[in-house]
């Protein structure tokens, strides 16, 4: 599996997963990467079949047509999104890419469309939801902390310890971390009842 982290405007994280045999590639959150995401492609010779967005904020979809125009790849989101897709998603869904799964979680919290992507079993896309040492905001519009107390903790937080995780921006001391190390060190997940961990995301 080829996977690539990139980082070229500001904080926005956007990444490329591509089955190396078959050159079958998803690009992730293709906000303000555009340039350096098509050079990417060309030079590897990459065939992109998808865009995938793990939410709609302007910020992680920016560049999704002027890719699909280059590529004329298919943009998938969650099926309550509101950004212009061709493939509508949900909870346990299954993209494939050449013979690597992704599979769909949906995490609402940050926004109601929100989806973080595990791949493979073993690379977790959080976009807004969780990042490095800290969690997504809940108080913009479609956000509930409520909702995010569930995606965090009754989904995200149940995945092996092992499991590498990327955020949606370069938040953190490091541009990705564990489940594992998540649960010992990123205090917004320390043990709370839901009551507190609404209390404390409104502090």
């Amino acid at each position: 599996m080829l996977f690539e982290q990139i980082k070229q405007h500001g904080d926005n994280f956007s990444y490329i997963i591509a089955d190396e045999t078959t050159k079958e590639t998803a690009v992730i959150d293709p906000n303000f990467n555009t340039e350096v995401i098509t050079r990417l492609l060309k030079k590897k010779k990459l065939q992109l079949k998808y865009i995938i967005n793990t939410h709609g904020h302007s910020d992680h979809t920016a560049g999704n047509e002027e890719i699909k125009h280059v590529f004329g790849a298919k943009i998938v989101a969650h099926k309550l999104s509101k950004i212009s897709k061709d493939i509508s998603v949900d909870e346990g869904d299954t993209v494939i890419i050449g013979k690597i799964p992704i599979k769909i979680i949906h995490t609402p919290g940050h926004t109601h469309d929100s989806i973080c992507l595990l791949v493979d079993g073993k690379l977790l896309l959080t976009g807004d939801t969780l990042f490095v040492g800290e969690c997504g905001r809940t108080d913009m519009t479609g956000g509930s902390s409520e909702e995010l107390y569930v995606s965090l903790f009754n989904k995200l937080m149940k995945l092996d310890d092992s499991v590498k995780v990327y955020p949606g921006h370069d938040y953190g001391s490091k541009s990705y971390s564990t489940i594992g190390i998540e649960k010992r060190t990123n205090y917004t997940l320390e043990k709370r009842t839901l009551e507190e961990f609404i209390e404390f995301m409104r502090d």
